[in-house]
């Protein structure tokens, strides 16, 4: 069994310019396995769909307690690296970041998304509000001896999804990267981006590794990945497919009567 410090380079070592690591999230250890077992090389959670699936809406509506709960069973039932959308990192303060984060490592992960979004607040914070949480994010796994792979999240572009994606998004988002790789990020990602051309700027760009959310009108993979993508996730379009599949056989049962 390979050690978390392993996993966690494992994990760093997959996020290959122009050859992305999939990644398909789950949301339990039932989700886990099954991904696992269709052959991923690594699996991470979402947000919304842990939220969804324990009866709560995404923002940090699930109870820290529950969400590094559940990260840990999901853990324990897998044998690949496992990262945790961590949203916000459930803190203002960095002292109480840095104690979430003590509790994130203590479960197993090896990863997180860390959103510059303000959580139950309104727009993103500064650059330097964020540049510094990532620091302390950073400080925290250094301490903890474990290479924590964070990926920095940005919502510039999601905040106007499904609005076209425009140049003066692409600035301030190669801004926020730059300082975010300065601050200790891992890797880059941003969610809502979909203009092909801008993706492969991006990529050109960016000093971190680029991670790109399929969404519906997503490019196909492996365009995304000839422009340079290094990650691509699914957010709770699993979950949502696994919703609706459930709901039609529901519904097909009912019907036979």
């Amino acid at each position: 069994m390979a050690t978390q410090k392993e996993k966690a380079d494992l994990f760093k070592s997959l996020h290959v310019k122009g050859s992305p690591v999939i990644l398909f999230n789950i949301w339990d250890p039932w989700s886990a396995r099954t991904v696992e077992q269709a052959g991923a090389k690594a699996l991470a959670t979402g947000s919304w769909s842990v939220a969804a699936a324990n009866g709560f809406t995404d923002g940090e509506a699930l109870p820290l307690e529950l969400a590094i709960l559940n990260a840990q069973k999901i853990v324990e039932s897998v044998s690949l690296p496992v990262s945790l959308d961590f949203e916000g990192g459930y803190a203002t303060e960095l002292t109480e970041l840095k104690e979430n984060i003590q509790m994130v490592i203590g479960a197993g992960a090896i990863g997180i998304n860390f959103e510059d979004q303000v959580v139950g607040g309104e727009g993103l914070y500064s650059i330097e509000e964020q540049s510094a949480r990532i620091a302390a994010i950073r400080e925290t796994a250094d301490e903890e001896s474990i290479p924590l792979f964070i990926n920095a999240r940005t919502d510039v572009f999601l905040k106007t999804y499904p609005a076209k994606d425009t140049e003066e998004q692409l600035e301030e988002t190669v801004r926020r990267g730059d300082a975010y790789a300065s601050a200790g990020a891992s890797g880059f990602f941003v969610p809502g981006l979909r203009d092909v051309n801008l993706i492969k700027s991006l990529c050109e760009r960016s000093r971190l590794p680029v991670n790109i959310m399929m969404l519906p009108d997503a490019a196909p993979t492996k365009t995304l990945a000839q422009q340079g993508v290094a990650r691509i996730s699914y957010g709770p379009m699993p979950y949502r497919q696994m919703t609706a599949a459930l709901h039609d056989a529901a519904q097909k049962a009912f019907a036979e009567l």
